[in-house]
């Protein structure tokens, strides 16, 4: 018998949610996703400390990636632009220019942004550009819908994410038939199939192997290596959950549309969404800030050491290059 994570494969696209550039290749991933937590993360591993400033380290990294995987690599805009259309528009384009320097096309490259309504909006804009688009940070179907009738290329609702928040708020214990994140990409996949939009739902943030063979069928999955690795080495029969077709079938009221001051109020309604978006975007900034000032310390480091360099064997290197 085939592995889980095989069967999974002939239903759904593999993405590998990581920083580390091995698992990319080991688990014959699609695409792949990052973060600043994830930079953050590989970035402890001095092996992989990278001596650039915080745009160029995330385009190093994802020009990396790109070298271990056949599709796409996304890439985080800062968080502290959550709230701001424009300077959102302005780091996508500069991120693709970086890119573009590398001879990398745009086509590899999906802009990760978080989806607040002036995120979306700076999405359906980009996306006009033929920038492709992957709204994160999805914690409810308002958004979900907002991202699509945005034509975004692609979102990410956060699985995992939404099962803590039940778990620490209602001390339940979940099946995996009934864990509300699970529910939660499963209604925004049904509901995008039944009404034909071409935005693509990448399930995302699980906690545990049941989540993912609980919407095998998803049109991706972006999965940590530690999971990818429970599936590759579990062979028990499963079954396809999600399809086009039962979407289609699936039970829905009437196809709806948000302005901004519907979509922030049905949010503000949403406790659970509110507080999980609000939560990934300060974790998203503090890593963000972080991340920067690692660079900052290391940059100074490298400054301070090419300083005394320069003062130490400055007059040899004169008289060198006098002689020569």
């Amino acid at each position: 018998m085939i592995s889980v994570l095989d069967q999974i494969k002939q239903w759904t696209i593999i993405v590998s949610d990581s920083g580390d550039f091995k698992s990319t290749t080991e688990f014959h991933s699609q695409d792949a996703t990052t973060n600043p937590s994830l930079i953050l993360e590989a970035t402890k591993n001095p092996q992989k400390r990278i001596e650039l400033a915080a745009d160029k380290l995330l385009v190093n990294f994802g020009a990396e990636i790109l070298k271990f995987i056949p599709g796409r690599v996304s890439v985080e805009v800062d968080a502290k632009f959550s709230f701001d259309v424009d300077a959102t528009i302005a780091k996508a384009r500069h991120l693709i220019s970086l890119f573009k320097e590398m001879g990398i096309d745009k086509s590899r490259i999906m802009i990760k942004i978080a989806s607040t309504w002036e995120g979306i909006q700076a999405a359906k804009i980009l996306e006009r550009e033929g920038i492709q688009c992957n709204m994160t940070l999805i914690f409810s179907l308002i958004q979900a819908v907002a991202c699509a009738e945005a034509g975004v290329t692609i979102i990410s609702p956060y699985a995992g994410r939404i099962l803590d928040w039940y778990t620490k708020n209602t001390n339940k214990t979940y099946k995996s038939s009934e864990d509300p994140g699970v529910i939660s990409v499963t209604n925004i996949y049904n509901y995008y199939k039944k009404y034909g939009y071409k935005t693509s739902v990448m399930g995302a943030s699980f906690r545990n192997v049941d989540e993912i063979e609980e919407l095998a069928g998803c049109d991706f999955l972006t999965i940590s290596p530690k999971l990818l690795s429970k599936l590759k080495n579990s062979y028990k029969k499963i079954e396809r959950k999600l399809s086009p077709d039962t979407g289609i079938t699936s039970l829905f009221g009437t196809k709806t549309t948000y302005d901004e001051k519907t979509l922030k109020w049905k949010l503000n309604e949403d406790q659970m969404a509110t507080e999980k978006l609000s939560e990934g975007i300060r974790q998203f900034a503090k890593d963000g800030r972080t991340l920067m000032f690692m660079l900052r310390q290391r940059l100074i480091r490298d400054a301070t050491i090419a300083n005394e360099t320069t003062e130490l064997f400055g007059q040899t290197f004169q008289e060198v290059e006098v002689s020569s």
